[in-house]
C-alpha cells in the first residue's frame, strides 16, 4: 500500500492546535515550533537503541584496542628494560676500577658515589653493587646498603648474567616491580670478585605506552561522535518518513489501513503514472470481476468497459461519473495520488449505485413532498383571518401539486360562527389557486350547491379524502353540474382529489385539487400527501374563524360599554374617536359623566391585557367609576376606590381558575374633574399618559401632572393636581396606543402628538380629533386607540345667582323671595313655584340642622341647578313620614319636584343640590307628579 502524503511529505497524523508527540524517544514540542534534537539515549526509541548498540562496539573496540596497546607495551617495555639493566649493569661491572674497589676497605665509600651517577647517566632506576653474598655496597638510599639483595644471584656467582622481575626496597621512582639484571664482576683473572644489578621499575616503563592508549582513546571519542551524529540524521530523516511514529504504530496502521481497505463497501483502485494498476481492494475486484493477479497489469489490459478504461487512463480528474460496468451502475471518483507532484498516479474509488437509482426518483418525490409540506407551514396561516387563510392553502399548493385548487368553506366559518352539518350542502367559494381563468369553476363568493353522489359530499360524510383519478369516469362529480364539468373535461379537467377541512372534530369545508392535461393523474400516495396539507391548513382557518368570532364579541362587547353619545351637559365640547386593535381588543375605555354644579368629569383608562376578558374588565372599571361620580368624591379618592376593585377583581381572577385571561394584571387610568364656573380642572392619573392641554392662542404644553402607580398594586396614595383652564382651551387625553408602538417610542410618539395640536388652533375638537388621528394612526394597530378632546366653557356671570343667607328661619322668605326675582329675571315665570319651594325646603334644613354660613346659588343652563351649602358635614336622609310625624317631608317634596338631587362634600361642609331640567325654557309641570301621592303626605293640611 503506498505511503500517504501530506502537502510537504508523509502524512503525519496529528491532532491540529495540541501538542505533539513525536514517535518514542523525542520531546514534546508546541504545533508551530520547531523540531528539537531526539533524546538519543531514550532506548525506548529505534534511533536511541541504534545509538546504543554503537556506543557499546566504540567501547568494546577501545577496550580491546587499549588492551592489546598495554600488553604489546608492556612486553617491548620489559624486553627495552632488559637491555637497558644488562647494558647499564654491565657497562658499570666492566668498569674500570670497579673491581679494585671491591676488593678496598670501604668499598660504599667508593662505590656509591658512582654508582649514583652510573644510575642518572644510564636512565635506569637503580645501580646496585654487593658482593658475592649478596651484601649491598650502593643502594639510591644509604639506609639500604649493607642489606641483603632482593633476587636471584646464584647464576651471576658462576659468571652468567642474570635478568628477571622481582621486587625490592623503595626506589626514587616508586615502589613497583623491577625488571633487573645482574651480572658478575670479575677480577685480572677471571674470578668473580662482586656483582652489579641495574634495573627499571614497571612505572617507568608504563610512559613507553601510554601515548599510544591517548591515541586509542581519542579514535574512540571520534568514532562515538560519528555514531551520534550518524544516529541524528537517520532519527530525523525516520521523523519525516514515519511522522514520529514508532515502528510497532507503523505496523498496526498499516494493518488497519489493510483491514479498512479490504473491509469497506467501496471499490479503491491506485494506478502508477503509466497507467498500470498498483492496488485493488476486495470489493474493486467484485464489482468489475479482476482476477488475483490484476496489480502490476496496465488498465487496457484489464477488459474493462471502454469508458471505465478512459477515466482510469486519463490525467483528468472525475466526480461522480456514472459507468455501466456489466449489469451495475458505478459512481467513479478519480484524484490524484501525489497532488502536485510529478510522480503521478492516482486513486479510483468505485460506488456501486445501482439500487439507489431506483429509489432516487421516489425518494426526490418524497423531498419535494416534505419542502412543500414545509413552506405550506410557513405560508398558510400568517394571518387571522378566514379568507385570507384559505387562500394561502390554494396558492401554496399550485403549480408543485396541483394545477387548479379551490377552497369552499362552510357560511358560518366565515363570520365566525360554530359550523353544522345542516349547511354542509352550500358552501361557499372562498378560495381559488392556479388557472381559474382556463377552467370554467365557480367564481370567488358563489354558493355552490352539492348534491349527495359529488366526491365532495362523499368526503364531508366520511370525513376523509376522496381520489377521482379519471374525472371522465366520475359520475357523481359530472352530474352535479353537467355543463360545467362538461366544458371543463373538454378543457383538459383530468384528475381530482377532494379532501375535507376538519379540525378539532368540526367540518370547516372542502379544499379541491385538480390536475390538468400534460399533469400525471392523482394516484393514492397524492392523497395522503392532500390528506397532510390540508389538515395543517385547516387547523390555521379554524384558528382564524375562532379568532373572527371572539374579535367580534369583543368588539360588540366593547362599543356597547363605551359612550354612545354626548351626555347632556354645558361645561365642556367634547369629541373622542376610538380604533380597536387588528388583531384582538384591548381595554382601553373613556367616559364624560356630568356632574352637579355646572361641572363635568372626564375619565380614561387602559386595562391590561386583550380580549373578551379585558373588555368585560374595562366594562367593570367604566361602571365603578359612574358609581364613585355619583357619589362626588374627590379625584384622589376615586382613584383609590378604582384601585381595591381591581385589587378585588385581581384575586377574584385567578390563574387557576381555568377562565379566559388569567387575572387583571393591572390598569391605568387618568380622572379628571372640570368646573365651568370656576374655570378649574382637578385631575390624578394612575400609570396614565400626560395630558395635553392646548391653549387658545395655539400654545400646546403638558401640565405638570404627578403620575402615581398604576392600579392594582394597592396601597399607593394618588396625587392631584389642579389646573386653571381658559374658555376655549382644549383637554387633550389618550392612551398609549396613540402614541407609542414597535416603530416609534413614547417620546417620539409625545412629539408627534404635539406638533399635531400645534395646528389644531380654531379647529372644533372633533377636527381636532381627526387631525390627530390621521398624523398619528399606526399602520398596523397592535393596541387600541383611544382619544379625547373637551373644549372649555364658562358659565356667565348672567346666568349665575348667589348669596349668603342669616342663620335665621325668619329669613325663608325672603330668600323665596329673592329666588322668584331672578327668576323672573331669567324668563322662568313657570318654575317659580317649584323652585321657590325646593329652595325653602332646603335652607329650611341646613338653617335647622346644618352650621353657618349658609350660601344658595343657582345655576341656569340646559337645566335649573338649586344649591344650598352650609358648613356642616351631616348628609340629610330621605324617609318617609308618618301621618302625624311634624317633620320629615322636606326632602320627599325636593325629592319629587326634582329630576335630580344629591349631597356633595366640600373642604368647608357640603352642598345640598337640586336639578331640574329645562325643556325649550319651560320646565315640566306638576302632572309629571303623582298629586294623590303628595296629598297623601300631607293629609293634615
Amino acid at each position: 500500500m503506498p505511503r500517504r502524503r501530506g502537502p510537504s511529505g508523509p502524512f503525519r497524523p496529528q491532532p491540529a492546535g495540541r501538542c505533539r508527540k513525536c514517535y518514542e524517544g523525542y520531546v514534546e514540542v508546541p504545533f508551530g515550533r520547531s523540531r528539537q534534537l531526539p533524546r538519543l539515549i531514550n532506548p525506548r526509541s529505534s534511533a536511541g537503541q541504534v545509538f546504543l548498540l554503537q556506543v557499546l562496539i566504540v567501547l568494546l573496540l577501545v577496550s580491546a584496542a587499549v588492551a592489546g596497546l598495554v600488553t604489546q607495551a608492556a612486553n617491548d617495555a620489559v624486553r627495552q628494560g632488559r637491555r637497558a639493566s644488562v647494558v647499564a649493569a654491565e657497562s658499570f661491572a666492566n668498569a674500570p676500577g670497579t673491581a679494585p674497589a671491591l676488593r678496598s676497605r670501604h668499598p660504599t665509600a667508593a662505590l656509591q658515589p658512582r654508582a649514583e651517577a652510573a644510575r642518572k647517566r644510564a636512565g635506569v632506576d637503580f645501580v646496585v653493587v654487593m658482593n658475592t653474598q649478596g651484601i649491598r655496597y650502593t643502594y639510591p638510599y644509604p639506609w639500604e646498603i649493607g642489606k641483603k639483595f632482593v633476587g636471584t644471584i646464584a647464576p651471576a656467582l658462576h659468571g652468567h648474567t642474570v635478568v628477571e622481575q622481582a621486587g625490592g626496597p623503595p626506589l626514587p621512582a616508586g615502589k613497583g616491580t623491577a625488571v633487573q639484571a645482574v651480572v658478575p664482576v670479575t677480577d685480572a683473572h677471571g674470578t668473580v670478585v662482586g656483582l652489579v644489578s641495574a634495573g627499571l621499575t614497571v612505572k617507568n616503563v608504563a610512559r613507553l605506552w601510554l601515548p599510544q592508549l591517548l591515541m586509542a582513546l581519542g579514535a574512540g571519542v571520534a568514532a562515538l561522535v560519528l555514531a551520534g551524529t550518524g544516529t541524528t540524521l537517520v532519527a530525523r530523516r525516520l521523523l519525516r518518513q514515519t511522522g514520529g511514529l514508532a515502528p510497532s504504530e507503523l505496523a498496526g496502521m498499516y494493518a488497519h489501513h489493510d483491514a479498512v481497505l479490504h473491509a469497506v463497501r467501496e471499490g479503491v483502485l491506485i494506478t502508477d503514472a503509466g497507467g498500470r494498476l498498483v492496488l485493488a481492494n476486495d470489493e474493486a475486484r467484485r464489482l468489475l470481476g479482476l482476477p488475483e493477479g490484476a496489480p502490476g497489469t496496465a488498465a487496457r489490459e484489464l477488459r474493462l468497459p471502454e469508458a471505465l478504461t478512459d477515466l482510469l487512463t486519463s490525467p483528468d480528474e472525475v466526480t461522480d461519473e456514472v459507468c455501466p460496468v456489466r449489469d451495475r451502475l458505478l459512481a467513479v471518483n478519480k484524484r490524484p495520488t501525489f497532488p502536485g507532484d510529478r510522480r503521478g498516479g492516482s486513486v479510483v474509488t468505485l460506488r456501486d449505485t445501482t439500487e439507489l437509482a431506483a429509489v432516487s426518483g421516489r425518494a426526490e418525490v418524497a423531498r419535494e413532498r416534505l419542502r412543500l409540506l414545509y413552506e405550506a407551514g410557513m405560508r398558510v396561516g400568517t394571518t387571522l383571518d378566514v379568507r385570507r387563510t384559505a387562500q394561502e392553502l390554494a396558492d401554496a399548493a399550485v403549480p408543485r401539486f396541483a394545477d387548479l385548487v379551490t377552497v369552499d368553506l362552510l357560511e358560518p366559518v366565515l363570520h365566525g360562527w360554530e359550523p353544522t352539518a345542516e349547511g354542509w350542502r352550500c358552501l361557499r367559494r372562498t378560495a381559488i389557486g392556479g388557472a381559474q381563468e382556463a377552467m370554467p369553476v365557480y367564481p370567488l363568493d358563489d354558493v355552490i350547491a352539492l348534491s349527495s353522489g359529488t366526491p365532495q359530499m362523499l368526503a364531508l360524510q366520511q370525513g376523509t379524502g376522496v381520489l377521482e383519478p379519471d374525472l371522465w369516469r366520475a359520475h357523481g362529480w359530472r352530474q352535479n353540474a353537467p355543463e360545467r364539468t362538461r366544458a371543463a373535461l373538454e378543457l383538459g379537467m383530468l384528475s381530482l382529489v377532494t379532501v375535507p377541512l376538519r379540525a378539532r372534530n368540526v367540518t370547516l369545508g372542502v379544499a379541491n385539487f385538480y390536475r390538468t392535461r400534460g399533469s400525471p393523474a392523482f394516484e393514492p400516495e397524492d392523497l395522503s400527501f392532500a390528506e397532510e396539507l390540508t389538515a395543517r391548513a385547516a387547523v390555521a382557518i379554524d384558528n382564524a374563524r375562532r379568532f373572527t368570532r371572539e374579535h367580534a364579541t369583543a368588539v360588540t362587547l366593547q362599543h356597547s360599554l363605551l359612550p354612545r353619545g354626548q351626555p347632556e351637559q354645558d361645561a365642556l365640547e367634547v369629541a373622542w374617536r376610538y380604533l380597536p386593535a387588528e388583531a384582538g381588543v384591548g381595554g382601553d375605555w373613556f367616559d364624560v359623566i356630568p356632574l352637579p354644579g355646572a361641572r363635568v368629569a372626564l375619565a380614561m383608562g387602559d386595562v391590561v391585557g386583550h380580549g373578551l376578558h379585558a373588555a368585560a374588565t374595562m366594562g367593570r372599571l367604566r361602571t365603578a367609576v359612574h358609581n364613585f361620580s355619583s357619589l362626588d368624591l374627590p379625584v384622589d379618592e376615586v382613584l383609590g376606590n378604582l384601585d381595591d376593585l381591581v385589587v378585588r377583581m385581581d384575586n377574584e381572577d385567578s390563574p387557576g381558575d381555568g377562565r379566559e385571561g388569567e387575572g387583571v394584571t393591572g390598569a391605568t387610568c387618568l380622572y379628571a374633574i372640570y368646573d365651568s364656573v370656576t374655570g378649574t380642572c382637578t385631575m390624578a392619573r394612575a400609570g396614565h399618559p400626560v395630558p395635553v392641554v392646548v391653549a387658545p392662542d395655539g400654545t400646546v404644553l403638558c401640565p405638570e401632572v404627578p403620575v402615581s402607580a398604576p392600579l392594582g398594586l394597592g396601597g399607593y396614595p394618588f396625587e392631584t393636581a389642579e389646573l386653571h383652564l381658559p374658555e376655549g382651551a382644549q383637554l387633550v387625553l389618550y392612551t398609549n396606543g396613540l402614541v407609542e408602538d414597535r416603530t416609534r417610542d413614547l417620546d417620539a410618539g409625545l412629539d408627534a402628538l404635539r406638533q399635531a395640536l400645534a395646528t389644531a388652533t380654531g379647529r372644533t375638537p372633533d377636527e381636532t380629533c381627526q387631525a390627530v388621528i390621521d398624523a398619528l394612526k399606526p399602520t398596523h394597530r397592535r393596541d387600541d386607540v383611544a382619544l379625547l378632546v373637551a373644549r372649555t366653557r364658562l358659565v356667565a356671570r348672567s346666568r349665575i345667582a348667589e348669596w349668603e343667607v342669616p342663620s335665621d328661619p325668619a329669613v325663608v322668605p325672603s330668600v323665596r323671595a329673592r329666588c322668584r326675582e331672578k327668576l323672573e329675571q331669567w324668563g322662568l315665570e313657570e318654575d317659580v313655584y317649584t323652585t321657590e319651594l325646593i329652595v325653602s325646603e332646603l335652607v329650611t334644613n341646613a338653617i335647622r340642622y346644618g352650621a353657618p354660613p349658609v350660601t344658595v346659588r343657582l345655576l341656569r343652563g340646559h337645566c335649573l341647578m338649586c344649591e344650598v351649602s352650609d358648613a356642616s358635614s351631616t348628609s340629610p336622609r330621605l324617609r318617609r313620614a308618618a301621618t302625624m310625624d311634624e317633620g320629615g317631608r322636606g326632602l320627599f317634596l325636593v325629592a319629587q319636584f326634582a329630576q335630580r338631587w344629591g349631597t356633595r362634600y366640600t373642604p368647608r361642609g357640603k352642598v345640598i343640590w337640586a336639578e331640574r331640567t329645562l325643556h325649550d325654557g319651560a320646565a315640566p309641570t306638576a302632572a309629571q307628579t303623582p298629586v294623590d301621592v303628595l296629598l297623601e303626605q300631607f293629609g293634615d293640611l
